[in-house]
């Protein structure tokens, strides 16, 4: 990462943390009178020893009651100190996660379409916690550690300025040191996090795909795939953990110079009476004080180093392009359902159209079919419908208004949608039902016995009260799709888009759920999509497509007698 980059996600980080400046100012102050009281101790063990050499007996014990109460303090600033360490960590840890989450829902579809689902878990859950088990460590350790040298330098000088300044002289190895290895350490953790990710992604499509990788005996080659990407992740972290490693050993090594300096020049001192033997122990114990934090403070700058390579990931998901604010459009007005298509273009991927040209127009009320071979862009013009996508060029309309001129979630509200690939939500059956409608226990209950789900609901343990989920084993892609519609049903929509809605209902349930259906497009503009030609007979309008454009439309019988792809198409479903 480039210095500037680095400095930028730096200072975002440090944004998290001003609103908790009053834990941080805690967090310091009790971190400085810690350190105050501890480097006191060395002081109080001096001098009692000096005291037993004198022979000075009640100045021993006096000694002795003020190192207790040293002691105490020391204890009990730390434990205050650790408390507000923990608070600022975790609040800005949940701060990141929430605005992740709040960043994910303003994300445009293609987004999500184009990126692995488990990396985005990866940024918005275990970068987090990186980045909060940075941040601890660092405000636990960073502030005793800098305190603590400063102070233990200035009890030194004041004991023995000629000991002092052996300190002083070796004390640029640790920081050269220290430098060293946070440089080398950055760019291996990023690559670290960055393949777990990876895995994240690959392991979560696995997990979901199971069925269909053993169906196809493709075990041996994602396991390969596994391998390699594990390999990666291994090898960045080896390397990442061999630097960080590094950090004891070469810290401890300075230590020991910094330590046998203190020893040799203070006990030439002793013997030319420049000190006394408790003078040298309180000097001793702030050498051995004195070299301790550069030790925890490598340690916190390699993992301050994780930490930032998580924070980097995590606001570059903040910062990626959002679906633009249409907070201040005006709502889409009380819709009648008179939809226009007029001159739609639209690609994915520029050089690529998908729909090329559409101009189409449904009367209020209209039932209108879409079919066509796979691919030819049916369920594109739908999100082009909803606003999932916006069309490169060309304008939709309802009732007059074009699409582009209201807010989203006030379009979305008056579509009611049943697609082919269902959702179940970790939940009761009845908050699977009445999601996203404010309803009472008997409207849900008509909704699931319309839909001929309520024989399945009450075969639960639990009835309307059974926890299920969307990987649940006790129910069908059928009963799925069919609570689905139910929940569509007690949305009451001023208009409908039907995308495979019963493709995954046996024939004779489907026959029941038609007759549902005819009652709940009554009066509503509806679109069907639909590869079942047999389900859109008494469609009022039947838009073949193929190729992204409009080759056909009319009724049923109407395109049967022109004896063109509709008619070649329903006939192929029924020779």
């Amino acid at each position: 990462m480039k210095k500037s980059a680095y400095i930028s996600t730096l200072r975002r980080l440090l944004g998290y943390i001003r609103p908790y400046g009053f834990f941080l100012a805690i967090s310091i102050l009790s971190a400085l009178f810690s350190v105050l009281a501890t480097l006191f101790f060395p002081l109080l063990t001096g001098r009692a020893i000096d005291s037993i050499a004198s022979s000075d007996t009640a100045s021993f014990f006096r000694y002795i009651a003020y190192m207790a109460a040293s002691a105490g303090i020391a204890a009990l600033f730390q434990f205050v100190m650790n408390i507000s360490n923990n608070k600022l960590a975790y609040s800005v840890s949940r701060d990141i996660r929430k605005d992740a989450f709040l960043s994910m829902k303003k994300l445009p579809l293609s987004y999500i379409d184009s990126h692995p689902h488990g990396d985005i878990v990866a940024r918005m859950v275990a970068d987090a916690d990186q980045i909060s088990d940075g941040l601890l460590m660092g405000f636990t350790q960073l502030f005793t550690g800098i305190i603590t040298i400063f102070g233990t330098l200035i009890c030194m000088f004041a004991v023995n300025w000629r000991v002092a300044l052996v300190v002083l002289f070796v004390t640029p190895l640790s920081l050269l040191s220290a430098s060293f290895i946070a440089k080398r350490t950055f760019s291996l953790f990023y690559k670290q996090n960055s393949a777990r990710g990876e895995q994240t992604a690959f392991i979560d499509e696995m997990v979901t795909s199971m069925d269909v990788v053993s169906a196809f005996g493709m075990e041996k080659d994602n396991q390969k795939r596994f391998d390699e990407i594990n390999g990666r992740w291994a090898g960045a972290s080896l390397l990442a953990v061999f630097y960080s490693s590094l950090t004891n050993p070469v810290t401890r090594f300075v230590n020991s110079i910094v330590y046998a300096g203190v020893a040799l020049s203070g006990a030439f001192s002793c013997f030319a009476a420049l000190m006394t033997i408790g003078e040298l122990s309180s000097i001793l114990s702030y050498a051995s004080q004195y070299t301790k934090p550069f030790n925890e403070i490598s340690g916190v700058m390699t993992e301050f180093q994780n930490a930032m390579a998580s924070a980097d990931r995590v606001f570059r998901f903040l910062d990626e392009k959002k679906e633009s604010d249409d907070s201040a459009l005006a709502d889409l007005r009380p819709a009648d359902g008179a939809v226009s298509f007029d001159h739609v273009r639209f690609s994915y991927n520029p050089g690529n159209p998908i729909i090329r040209d559409i101009s189409l127009k449904a009367e209020p009320g209209m039932r209108i079919a879409i079919v066509g071979p796979t691919g030819c862009g049916k369920t594109t013009l739908i999100n082009l419908l909803m606003r999932f996508y916006d069309p490169d060029s060309g304008m939709i309309s309802i009732d007059g208004q074009s699409t582009l001129d209201v807010n989203r979630a006030s379009l979305r509200r008056h579509f009611g949608m049943v697609l082919q690939d269902t959702w179940i939500m970790t939940g009761t059956v009845r908050e699977n039902i009445s999601f996203g409608s404010d309803v009472d226990d008997a409207k849900i209950e008509e909704a699931a016995r319309i839909c001929h789900i309520d024989g399945y609901i009450s075969s639960l343990p639990g009835g309307y009260d059974e926890v299920i989920s969307d990987d649940s084993g006790n129910i069908s892609a059928g009963q799925k799709q069919l609570m689905s519609i139910a929940r569509v049903m007690l949305s009451e929509p001023d208009m409908l888009i039907l995308d495979e809605a019963t493709s995954s209902i046996d024939t004779r349930t489907e026959m029941l759920i038609q007759e549902a259906f005819s009652h709940l497009m009554e009066g509503r503009t509806s679109f069907i999509v639909a590869h079942r030609l047999s389900t859109i007979r008494n469609a009022d309008l039947i838009i073949v497509m193929k190729d992204g454009e409009i080759i056909e439309s009319g009724k049923h019988q109407e395109l049967l007698g022109r004896n063109g792809f509709y008619s070649n198409l329903y006939r192929s479903q029924f020779a």
